[in-house]
């Protein structure tokens, strides 16, 4: 199994990332930097990393969504390579139209930083089939725009499609539904707020993460 971890200025997750995949799941990982224009070959799982890409000047993700190597991103997510954007990666996922909707600030314009308690609202995905008949998980949120929202005909399309994979069960940033985290149509592009990469040992509060991490990768 091969993975890659894009690196763009200011992300502050991307080793998080490396060490969570490669523990939990024994794959090679690549850390890739923003400017290449072009990706490893024969990828099983990419990964945008939490943090704050070129410092969130404009909106969170927007410049990071014009690097180089997001064209290769986006050319190997259309392709059908599984995906996922954490954090920060699922704003700039957002920017690139790989997902719908948007993350806005936080309702009560806070930094918000602690465990969370998900619920896996779609255990039927190649990210989240790991997680079996459980449908609680304990992950991390740090963001101060991570409050979802989609406009009514989206949101009724992403809900009527099976495309919310997980749901705040106390809200932390007033998303829209309760949503923590969405794929796209195909299945193989996951975004969510929650860090999955804070969540891969029982020594971190949660070994939660590392299911999806182990998920993707089974899939492929």
């Amino acid at each position: 199994m091969k993975a890659a971890v894009i690196v763009f200025p200011g992300s502050n997750c991307d080793r998080d990332c490396q060490v969570a995949i490669e523990r939990s799941t024994g794959a090679k990982v690549e850390m890739v930097w923003h400017a290449e224009t072009a990706l490893p070959s024969g990828l099983d799982l990419i990964v945008l990393p939490g943090g704050f890409s070129y410092g969130d000047y404009l909106r969170c993700g927007a410049m990071a969504a014009l690097s180089p190597v997001m064209a290769e991103v986006k050319t190997a997510a259309e392709r059908g390579v599984a995906t996922v954007g954490i954090c920060n990666g699922f704003q700039v996922l957002c920017e690139t139209g790989l997902l719908p909707g948007a993350l806005l600030r936080n309702e009560k314009l806070k930094y918000v930083c602690k465990p969370v308690a998900l619920e896996v609202t779609n255990a039927q995905t190649r990210f989240t089939a790991g997680y079996g008949g459980r449908r609680e998980v304990t992950m991390t949120v740090g963001n101060g725009e991570g409050n979802f929202f989609a406009e009514p005909e989206t949101l009724a399309r992403i809900e009527g499609e099976g495309q919310v994979v997980f749901r705040y069960l106390e809200n932390p940033n007033g998303s829209v539904d309760n949503i923590a985290g969405i794929i796209n149509a195909k299945g193989n592009v996951l975004g969510l707020m929650p860090h999955p990469d804070r969540a891969f040992e029982p020594e971190l509060g949660s070994a939660d993460g590392a299911i999806l991490f182990q998920s993707a990768l089974a899939s492929a």
